[in-house]
């Protein structure tokens, strides 16, 4: 005759298991011997045996017991069942395995690849990494909302990268990501955009003049609600943001990630340059 602790060495579990099957009824528990110990014997090592080979591989508590008492066809049924049951849960971890990945995978989470090369593209041109950051959340956004989009989109943001003039505002940007409202750079950092926005400007009248085709006509869109959701976590990613598209309508702009002339400026001349929802860098098309 056994002790529980012998008993538990017999079939490879802990003492602690064997309560537990005691307590749950898996495994009959023996009545105390005269000295006051549960001693067991061959058959409850068999049968302590046959939970945990059930219990390891993967029959759930509740039925084990069931199990045991099952005769040959009806065993084979419910292992047929655990089996489906084992091979769903395999498919549940493959797919918590494959966002695992994604999350490892940095800027391609959430992104389409069209998206993450332009996010690399900037690191290689030297933007600060909160700046990358800013970018890829606005991103995210996009890719979430119109996902059909992006390829054209990323065709534009690309250029604007390779156009020094834009690339070297972006990098200005970049500089002033931390700063706050009261930074002396940032007159002249809105005079070098609003100069940019009417050249941009200035360029797609002649094409028009030219073509009789606006090139801001024939480029994606941008709807109204995320026009606004992306100029709002544009003013909550930079400190100085707010006194920035202050000095931006001072000189005749309005908007960040829709720019248009103010009422103003439209009075001398008609105009409108559209970005293409970045919280980070004024986006030009």
């Amino acid at each position: 005759m056994l002790t529980i602790g012998q008993l538990a060495a017999y079939a490879g579990v802990t003492v602690r298991t064997v309560r537990h099957y005691h307590a749950t009824g898996l495994l009959p528990e023996p009545e105390r011997d005269a000295s006051g110990y549960r001693r067991y014997d061959a058959t409850a090592v068999v049968d302590l045996v046959k939970v945990r080979t059930l219990a390891e591989a993967g029959v759930p508590l509740s039925r084990v017991q069931q199990l045991l008492a099952a005769d040959e066809e009806e065993f084979a049924a419910a292992v047929q069942e655990i089996d489906r049951r084992l091979r769903a849960g395999i498919r549940d971890l493959q797919r918590h395995r494959s966002r695992i990945a994604q999350l490892a995978a940095g800027d391609s989470l959430a992104l389409p690849p069209e998206a993450v090369a332009y996010l690399d593209r900037m690191r290689e041109l030297g933007f600060r990494e909160r700046m990358v950051e800013v970018e890829r959340d606005s991103w995210i956004l996009i890719a979430a909302r119109m996902p059909e989009q992006v390829p054209a989109f990323m065709a534009m943001k690309h250029a604007t990268l390779e156009n020094e003039t834009l690339r070297r505002l972006y990098l200005a940007m970049g500089e002033l990501a931390d700063c706050g409202p009261d930074d002396p750079r940032l007159p002249a950092l809105a005079d070098n955009v609003a100069a940019f926005l009417e050249a941009e400007t200035a360029a797609a009248e002649a094409a028009l003049a030219v073509t009789g085709t606006d090139p801001r006509t024939e480029e994606p869109s941008v709807s109204a609600d995320l026009v606004a959701l992306l100029d709002g976590a544009f003013v909550e990613s930079f400190p100085c943001a707010p006194r920035l598209l202050r000095l931006l309508e001072e000189r005749g702009w309005t908007g960040w990630t829709d720019v248009r002339r103010t009422e103003v400026a439209s009075s001398v001349g008609e105009g409108r340059t559209e970005g293409v929802g970045s919280q980070g860098t004024l986006t030009v098309r």
